[in-house]
């Protein structure tokens, strides 16, 4: 009897393992390029044709090789970036298995041009994963792969390849989060000689970003810089008024290595939670630095994805990062300290100096980052409309909208009887009978502890009635009977869904029922108060929508309407 196990030959494990490479020609792009990064370049120049179906030629300025090294590279599992298994913890170059240049040499016509010294050089044409002519050639320091043809011999995987705007397009993404990877390199990709990037070296990642992403997205992002313990994340994350349902982008990288990781995305999200709509998806883009023992990068055949020691700290230390960078900065005030970095300051205080000389932090107004200073709220406070709250500031006028700004106080006090004892409440001297329906009722039984805790006691009754005995008191005008039965309403029929904490959930949607509304008159205590109370919330900037609390009027705009500019 024959025996059915044989050693498949070299050539059919080759294109086997180029199969766990090679992908498309991003792929390739990708590898060449980190090849590249990992041999020291500090210029890197793409160059594609047909979108890389019929040449991808990737030539840098890096170390290059000597003759003998450069015919080892093209030997599957030939590698410079490690040695034993003990350089896998913690291995800091971005490739390592020593796969990538042979799978690629396997399905196409492929040259390498090397030099270490500017003057010797070497050339090996491989076609198929044969080595066809081996040459001298004369070549600045660095090295030149071209791949002609991709997948010429494999015309089944050929046909799987996108048309080749699509194919450009991944080739780009691929590059462009290398690029993200290492701005002190210079990276360009030009595509059918058209120039697709030209990104030149920086110092700063921010500049690598305008570079990248256009103006227009990077100046709505905001800088992270967070520690906790082992972990540590740096890079940016987006103005929550500007986060839009579509168009985000969103990338991770870990020791300096894109990732995907859809669940460290979900975690910098939720710390937005209560600043956007839960529809809304913001544009991150996470560094994260933990120790080599810690991270396990040799899960994927790509390098594409990671596995952690303690991947719910890491999670955690990502949410925090973004909650931490959603707070503006706090501003030294002369009196107290009024800033939304949460100082507490007494109403007292605020009478005290007649509503002035109370700081606003800069950052509540601006549409970029900006140096820290502060601005003086000035009496008097201006109702227009019976919604928004006008008052001058230092270079500008400044507009509150009352509901938004009482939706994120209300907020942040409800989350605080949520997770404590509960609020006050007062006993109804008639207490309430409401009708719901039996959805609704359902909704009552699941939240019934939640209810008590902001104030709402509430007894079954006959049918699908209830009784409510006591309820919150939030403001003068608030309607109890109104606010429990959109409450309720809100809970039956998910209309706050989104929120993956529930009693984030809850508490946003009670805020949003209980504030006071739009065409509800202020008396000038009680705007002073509602000013300063947002002014020292933890997240002042928006409401649990997402909307804008507050927004300001230059006074150079005011200027140039009125044409005194």
């Amino acid at each position: 009897m024959s025996s059915k196990i044989a050693v498949l030959p070299s050539t059919v494990a080759d294109q086997i393992a180029a199969g766990e490479v090679v992908e498309r020609p991003a792929s390739v792009v990708k590898e060449l390029v980190e090849n590249a990064l990992d041999a020291g370049a500090r210029a890197v120049r793409v160059d594609l044709e047909d979108g890389g179906k019929t040449l991808i030629r990737v030539s840098d300025d890096g170390e290059g090789m000597v003759a003998e090294d450069a015919r080892l590279a093209l030997q599957r599992h030939a590698t410079s970036k490690i040695r034993s298994t003990g350089d896998l913890i913690g291995v800091g170059t971005f490739g390592f298995r020593g796969e990538a240049l042979p799978a690629i040499a396997s399905v196409s016509r492929f040259e390498l041009e090397t030099s270490v010294d500017g003057r010797a050089a070497i050339r090996l044409r491989v076609v198929g994963g044969r080595v066809e002519a081996a040459e001298e050639a004369a070549r600045q320091r660095g090295t030149t792969v071209t791949v002609r043809g991709l997948f010429f011999n494999t015309p089944a995987r050929r046909k799987f390849l996108r048309a080749p705007a699509t194919e450009t397009r991944a080739a780009s993404e691929a590059l462009s989060l290398l690029a993200l990877a290492r701005p002190d390199v210079a990276i360009a990709l030009t595509s059918d000689g058209r120039v697709v990037i030209d990104a030149p070296s920086v110092e700063r990642l921010i500049d690598r970003v305008h570079a990248l992403w256009g103006r227009e997205l990077a100046d709505t992002l905001l800088p992270i810089a967070y520690r906790e313990g082992p972990v540590e994340v740096t890079g940016f994350c987006q103005r929550p008024s500007q986060a839009k349902p579509a168009g985000r982008k969103a990338h991770v990288f870990v020791r300096g290595r894109p990732i995907r990781d859809p669940f460290l995305v979900r975690a910098a999200e939720a710390g937005y939670r209560s600043t956007i709509h839960p529809g809304d998806r913001p544009s991150l883009l996470l560094f994260l630095d933990v120790s080599g023992d810690a991270v396990d990068v040799n899960v994927h055949p790509a390098k594409l994805e990671v596995r952690f020691r303690d991947k719910f700290l890491v999670e955690k230390v990502c949410e925090e990062a973004v909650r931490a960078a959603l707070v503006p900065l706090a501003a030294a005030a002369p009196l107290g300290q009024v800033s939304a970095a949460g100082y507490q300051v007494s109403g007292e205080a605020w009478e005290a100096a007649g509503g002035s000389n109370i700081a606003v932090p800069l950052e509540l107004f601006a549409q970029s980052p900006l140096a820290p200073d502060t601005r003086h709220l000035a009496p008097p406070l201006l109702q227009v409309f019976d919604s928004y709250i006008l008052f001058q500031t230092g270079d500008g006028v400044a507009i509150v909208d009352q509901h938004s700004a009482h939706e994120r106080v209300l907020y942040e006090d409800v989350m605080r009887q949520l997770t404590g004892d509960g609020a006050s409440a007062q006993r109804l001297l008639l207490p309430l009978t409401l009708d719901f329906t039996p959805v609704e009722l359902e909704a009552i039984e699941a939240h019934r502890e939640l209810l008590r805790r902001v104030g709402f006691e509430i007894e079954p009754f006959a049918g699908r009635s209830v009784i409510v005995h006591t309820a919150p008191n939030p403001h003068p005008r608030f309607e109890a009977a109104r606010c429990l039965q959109e409450l309720v309403g809100d809970l039956a029929g998910g209309r706050f869904g989104g929120w993956q904490n529930r009693l984030e959930r809850f508490g946003a949607t009670f805020a949003c029922r209980a504030a006071i509304k739009a065409g509800h008159h202020l008396d000038p205590q009680e705007m002073r108060e509602l000013v300063l109370r947002l002014l020292t919330a933890s997240l002042p900037a928006h409401d649990v929508h997402g909307r804008p609390t507050i927004v300001q009027l230059p006074k150079d705009e005011l200027e140039r309407r009125f044409g005194r500019t």
